[in-house]
């Protein structure tokens, strides 16, 4: 028996990967979260499998899921939205299945953040721009930020940044990117990116608040802040130079 961790991406069906989909099809238990994974995706489930919401589930009952699939020779299909790398509880879970030696494998996800910048049609790293791109979000209930983990610290590398579970905080986001993006840096604003009613806000550090404020987005909303958002004359990257000697071109020397 193996718990199969499986990220389903961050919305539209058909984002999930290959691999996530077949272990869907063969495991006869699937927890899903309910709330953010797309129903679409149960039609991938064997007839018959029980299939669990885990949206109203503390990490106890999720455990004791786990416990009764295990006993019972089991394979169970643990769907949790976007990505298992990012904001996705999988270290409590897995550190509980480690306590009862139960196997697991972790099948990974089109992260939001990615999913976003397709919506946007761009690139977060632009060459000379932007090479770095910041995933981080605030404190919430769920979770304290550490202590150096601050907006204001990575926003001081100038780094594209990507803020998860802060649009109900955009003053306070705003607020402390100003002082080192100033007033006319790109931010965009994407809520469900991929599905049906995705919607995407753009503007400036100095007016996206005011765009948000008679139309509010889902608290699931991804913020994204940076120069790189709104770059048009940039220099090339020498990638595709033809003067570029690399390995896998083929017509001149070949180099490591």
């Amino acid at each position: 028996m193996t718990v199969h961790f499986i990220g389903a991406g961050p919305g539209a069906p058909d984002l999930i990967t290959l691999r996530g989909r077949d272990l869907l099809a063969r495991c006869p238990v699937c927890l899903y979260a309910g709330a953010t994974v797309a129903p679409e995706l149960l039609a991938h489930c064997p007839p018959g499998a029980r299939l669990v919401d885990t949206a109203p589930l503390d990490l106890d009952r999720i455990e004791a899921e786990f416990l009764d699939a295990h006993a019972k020779g089991l394979d169970v299909a643990r769907l949790h939205s976007g990505d298992l790398s990012l904001y996705s509880a999988l270290a409590e879970q897995v550190r509980r299945l480690e306590r009862h030696a139960i196997p697991y494998t972790l099948t990974p996800g089109v992260p939001a953040f990615a999913a976003a910048a397709a919506v946007l049609g761009q690139e977060l790293t632009v060459p000379e721009v932007a090479q770095s791109l910041v995933l981080t979000r605030i404190s919430g209930r769920a979770s304290a930020m550490p202590p150096r983990e601050t907006l204001p610290a990575f926003a001081a590398t100038g780094a594209t940044l990507a803020i998860h579970l802060a649009v109900h905080a955009l003053d306070r986001v705003v607020a402390e990117l100003l002082p080192f993006y100033g007033p006319d840096c790109p931010v965009a604003v994407v809520s469900r990116a991929t599905w049906p009613d995705e919607r995407i806000v753009r503007g400036t550090l100095s007016d996206i608040a005011a765009r948000l404020e008679n139309d509010p987005l889902a608290r699931m909303a991804l913020i994204l802040v940076g120069p790189a958002l709104g770059a048009r004359d940039f220099r090339e990257s020498a990638l595709y130079d033809t003067d570029y000697v690399r390995r896998f071109r083929s017509g001149g020397p070949q180099a490591d």
